[in-house]
């Protein structure tokens, strides 16, 4: 009852702001009196319009809107700490403070802390021992460069710019449908930072790459940015669902290479920043000519030859019943399509009926998005568009009320879905991964785009003005320079000019506060994807203007930020706890401590393969599928394992992320919701994490490997075997304290697993993978077997110091 009556009253209060009028209330910057007074009906859309162009109309003196100014290098005192300029600004408001910067940390520990933040994954013994022993005075010049040199590199920083891409191989919503092509933007992104493409080059292309390269798949690929919001292919309002894609991905751009909120501004003004809805709308007026499409032919290299031989070998051995289904649908196809047809909402079906000599831009974009759920060029359209006739079928044959009904349809209608049945017993046939098409965003090849509005409280239905592209003027005063192609609009190449503009004051902030919050666990702006007022204001600005500014004079070099980060001495810095720094600086905001962090979900997985010997290197390609819990309940649809045993130890990155089943091991760490752009991964502690390591069949058969490793490689010793142990994880030996609470537990552990083995309660797991002929006690290998497990699910694993 009183949840009934609550929800009365906020109903009321809803209808109370908003009045008869439709026209809400700025609670925040037009208070409503005590009288509660609205706005008579006669004020409607001119006053809410009005109200959209009251807020601002000249440009904000806020701080991230100012232009970047590079800051003079501050004195300080210990000129010998300083490194790069980087440590500059960091030194001085720590002598500010009375506070001295911590002593660098040892070699091996660095090595480690370097590596898993440059690659993700831990380090070889081989390659802590190399940089352990260099005495060369560039010793930590040619780390950086052998780090940043490598592929891994790219694969790390791919990682971190997929979440902000929402990044995903399947659509979402009821369905979660496959994206087969979407790998190829993976690849783009991991090729790109392993070329060091400027960062201001990378942003065009992927808001324009079509407009910009439309001659070259690079730039094509690169528009799979766009393409990437989640999609529900059953929606029957299509017109609202132009609106929702044209909204997500103004939304994305302006969190991801903006770092503003502009979303708040779809409904009403923003209530913190100085963005009204007509910014909003006039940003998102850069995207009303956009559409995605799934067709575009890729070059054919071997992986599309393949994918066409097994292709053609499938459509060989399903002839028969493909034909038989195409013969049963033949004869009610045109009324099948019309049927179709009526099942969208009227506003999508003025679109749609519409003869094609009359189409708007609006028009052809609604028609281009219902030939694309119901296309039958393609094998997989075609087998959408058939069950949707289906649906006819069985309608027709069991709705009295239908005008087609006919009791004859239900035998066709059954028939058709025992063929459908026999298809799914040929599955194996089809090829198993990759594609021939690419997915990106197109404007259809014509420059007219259709109108924009300002909706009346983010409703599409209640149009107020027109709006036409511009950039929000509480930015910038610049008006965009559009210059239509043959083929496209070129709105947002206007739009990807600005963003990437040397001028620009947000997006080289945003960019290097985001690798910043990489290497050290909190941005100089906390709120990576928010520089607006409800955003934190930064720790350092001076600090945060001088990456900025380096950033853009070198180039848009992301190579260039991450080496001076790496050499600089705060970063060098030991993480041990300092009494005195937690008294000065409880958050550790100026930096006096270097600090501790949680390995990423894929960086536990990736590290432990890295750790048992056995992770594949190969970069790029399609999505795979390793194995996931039996309990989890997927279907094959859902989850077809790889068969290939290497490409199951393959990186995280590589892993199909399925957006209605997330790798489990990956999700119970935090991994990033491909949903909406993900700024910053989460940081949990919960037992299920301890738990997930501990029972995972991944993880132990991984400890096995590891097992079999150290054996390999350390020999019969006991203790070589427990220092090779700790060099593989954490790139140290044991301590003699360590090593007599291991041999203690080793040999409790055995008379354990020896009593339950002779009992048959317990089935002895050895290590895999020896080599020779080395004779073990398999019951003293299993205690030592799960001696591997319980170090590697230790705390020192599984952080980054």
């Amino acid at each position: 009852m009183k949840k009934k009556l609550y929800l009365a009253v906020m109903w009321g209060l809803v209808g109370t702001m908003t009045g008869e009028t439709g026209v809400a209330a700025d609670l925040f910057n037009n208070p409503v009196g005590s009288s509660g007074a609205q706005p008579t009906v006669a004020a409607d859309s001119k006053q809410a319009a009005a109200e959209t162009k009251a807020q601002q109309t000249t440009k904000s003196k806020f701080w991230s809107y100012q232009p970047v100014k590079a800051p003079d290098e501050p004195t300080v005192k210990n000129k010998s700490w300083v490194r790069t300029p980087i440590d500059a600004f960091i030194l001085a408001p720590l002598e500010a403070k009375g506070l001295a910067p911590s002593p660098d940390a040892d070699r091996a520990a660095f090595v480690r802390r370097a590596t898993l933040d440059a690659w993700g994954v831990i380090p070889t013994p081989e390659e802590v021992a190399s940089f352990v022993n260099d005495t060369s005075p560039d010793a930590y010049e040619k780390l950086a460069d052998r780090l940043l040199a490598s592929t891994k590199y790219g694969e790390r920083q791919a990682r971190r710019w997929l979440d902000l891409a929402r990044y995903a191989d399947s659509s979402g919503f009821q369905k979660d449908e496959l994206r087969p092509n979407f790998w190829r933007y993976r690849d783009y992104v991991i090729k790109s930072f392993n070329q060091d493409k400027p960062y201001s080059q990378f942003v065009q292309e992927q808001i324009a790459g079509d407009e910009i390269l439309p001659d070259k798949q690079e730039g094509l690929i690169a528009t799979g940015f766009l393409a990437g919001f989640p999609d529900n292919r059953n929606a029957r309002d299509l017109v609202q669902r132009k609106y929702q894609i044209a909204t997500d991905m103004t939304d994305t751009v302006g969190k991801v290479m903006l770092g503003q909120t502009v979303e708040c501004a779809r409904c009403h003004n923003h209530k913190f920043d100085k963005i009204s809805q007509k910014d909003y709308f006039s940003l998102q007026s850069f995207f009303a000519n956009t559409s995605a499409v799934n067709n575009i032919p890729a070059e054919k290299g071997d992986l599309e030859h393949k994918y066409e031989t097994q292709l053609v070998k499938w459509e060989q051995a399903t002839k028969e019943i493909t034909d038989k289904q195409k013969a049963i649908l033949d004869p009610y196809r045109e009324k099948a399509l019309k049927y179709h047809k009526e099942r969208y909402l009227p506003d999508s079906r003025d679109s749609i009926l519409k003869p094609k000599s009359k189409w708007n831009p609006h028009d052809r974009w609604v028609n281009h998005r219902f030939a694309n759920d119901t296309d039958e060029a393609s094998l997989v359209v075609y087998l959408t568009d058939a069950s949707q006739n289906a649906v006819y079928l069985t309608d027709a044959s069991q709705n009295k009320d239908s005008p087609d009904y006919g009791p004859e349809l239900a035998l066709k209608a059954k028939e058709y879905k025992e063929l459908t049945e026999e298809l799914k017993k040929f599955d194996d046939f089809k090829p198993a991964s990759g594609s021939t098409t690419i997915s990106g965003v197109s404007e259809l090849g014509h420059p007219d785009a259709p109108p924009s509005y300002v909706f009346f409280g983010g409703d599409h239905e209640r149009k107020l003005d027109e709006v036409q592209p511009a950039f929000p003027e509480a930015i910038t005063d610049e008006k965009p320079v559009i210059t239509p192609t043959a083929f496209s609009s070129g709105r947002r190449t206007a739009l990807a000019k600005w963003i990437a503009s040397d001028q620009n004051p947000l997006t080289a902030r945003v960019y290097v506060n985001r690798v910043w919050e990489e290497y050290f666990g909190h941005g100089i702006v906390e709120t990576v994807s928010n520089f607006g007022k409800a955003g934190q204001k930064p720790t350092n600005p001076e600090l945060l203007d001088y990456l900025a500014t380096k950033f853009v004079k070198e180039g848009w070099s992301i190579k260039k930020l991450h080496r001076e980060i790496l050499l600089s001495s705060v970063y060098r810095q030991s993480s041990d706890y300092r009494k005195d720094a937690v008294q000065a600086d409880s958050e550790n905001k100026l930096l006096a401590v270097f600090p501790r962090k949680r390995l990423e979900a894929e960086q536990i997985r990736d590290s432990l393969l890295v750790a048992a010997g056995i992770l594949e290197d190969k970069v790029g390609g399609p999505s795979i599928y390793p194995p996931i819990p039996a309990n989890l309940g997927a279907t094959p649809e859902q989850w077809k394992v790889s068969k290939d045993k290497k490409d199951q130890n393959r990186r995280s990155l590589y892993i199909f992320t399925r957006r209605s089943l997330p790798y489990p091991l990956l999700e119970i760490f935090d991994m990033a919701s491909a949903q909406e752009a993900h700024s910053k991964r989460d940081v949990t502690t919960t037992p299920l994490q301890s738990l997930a390591l501990f029972n995972s069949d991944v993880v132990f058969g991984l400890s096995q490997a590891l097992a079999g490793r150290v054996i390999n490689e350390a020999g019969s010793d006991e203790s070589a075997q427990l220092d090779k142990l700790y060099q593989i994880l954490f790139a140290r030996k044991a301590t003699n304290s360590e090593k007599k609470t291991l041999q203690k537990f080793l040999t409790s552990h055995e008379k354990v697993v020896r009593e339950k083995a002779s009992e048959g309660k317990f089935s002895v797991s050895i290590p895999t993978g020896l080599k020779g002929n080395q004779k073990l006690d398999p019951i003293r290998a299993a205690a030592f077997v799960d001696l591997v497990h319980t170090v590697a699910n230790s705390n020192e694993f599984i952080y980054r110091f």
